[in-house]
């Protein structure tokens, strides 16, 4: 199958391995033909047999041709995606699949009113998408049965893990998922009762050991000697108090920021930061490999 990458930042990077190491063709393109050098060299870097299934294409149109899907990763600015999107409806095939990682702008506002809108949708992974497996479906109003399937099955091909959602909903699924975490994360600060890295901690040390291989509700059917009914009826009317106390929504203040900010610059100084990323995608690595291993011996 004939991929084409489009916008070549480190997601598009990350998601030119993804589609190389699955043994398909990739043509790369970005307008800045150094992000598209950058994008082949992190192929080649993880694996120098895998930069020979991809190419630099020379334009958007040479890119486009003959693709079989589209994975865009331009700037998350509506503008631009809003441009990009109409240079493509007059170029690609009328059988091309174009998804989106944008990470916040649903597919119709940048696709309402094209030719080719019903193959279009998002397709938002989660950073960085070849140590990550989970990517986000998320259709437009008008994107056709079709397309999800193909974009499904294309994404369990090449070893992503694909949820689909069934309208489009502002943040998606994961962000929402991260924003009520992060949003109580930043009240426990504020509010004085823990530090930054104690926050940390407990995710890390407590619930993240969990939730790497199995979600909120799967835990919770876990919690209770008779699953999930019981466990909502011990625990229920205390989340119900939880969640009454925690509808309180508050901005990141810039001096909330800074002394978080300040406390973080304590642990990881500021020209750390590039060795400490590399050091989390080396952990993933491991994580995932050792889910996959566990995971072949005792089942999901």
């Amino acid at each position: 199958m004939k991929i084409a990458i489009v916008g070549c930042g480190v997601v598009g990077s990350s998601w030119s391995l993804v589609f190389a190491r699955a043994g398909h063709e990739l043509a790369i393109y970005d307008r800045t033909p150094a992000a598209a050098a950058a994008a082949l060299d992190f192929v080649r870097a993880a694996d120098p047999a895998l930069a020979a299934r991809c190419r630099i294409a020379d334009s958007l149109a040479d890119a486009l041709a003959g693709a079989d899907y589209v994975q865009e990763s331009a700037p998350e600015r509506l503008p631009i995606k809003q441009e990009l999107y109409r240079e493509m409806d007059a170029l690609v095939a009328p059988t091309t699949i174009i998804g989106s990682s944008t990470s916040g702008f649903p597919a119709s506002v940048f696709t309402e009113g094209l030719a080719n809108a019903a193959r279009c949708l998002v397709a938002h992974p989660i950073n960085p998408p070849h140590l990550i497996p989970l990517v986000e479906l998320i259709p437009a109003p008008w994107t056709a049965t079709e397309t999800l399937d193909f974009t499904r099955a294309l994404m369990a091909e090449v070893g992503q893990s694909p949820i689909t959602l069934t309208r489009e909903i502002n943040g998606f699924v994961v962000n929402r998922l991260q924003s009520a975490l992060l949003g109580e994360a930043f009240r426990l600060v504020e509010d004085g009762i823990c530090t930054p890295a104690e926050v940390d901690a407990a995710v890390a040390d407590g619930l993240g050991l969990r939730w790497c291989f199995m979600g909120p509700f799967a835990t919770i059917d876990l919690n209770a000697a008779k699953g999930v009914s019981e466990y909502c009826a011990n625990l229920g009317p205390m989340y119900y108090g939880l969640a009454k106390e925690q509808a309180d929504p508050r901005e990141w203040t810039p001096e909330l920021v800074a002394a978080i900010e300040a406390k973080m610059r304590a642990q990881v100084p500021a020209e750390g930061l590039p060795a400490r990323r590399k050091w989390r995608d080396s952990f993933l690595a491991g994580i995932v490999a050792a889910k996959r291993e566990i995971a072949g011996k005792l089942g999901a």
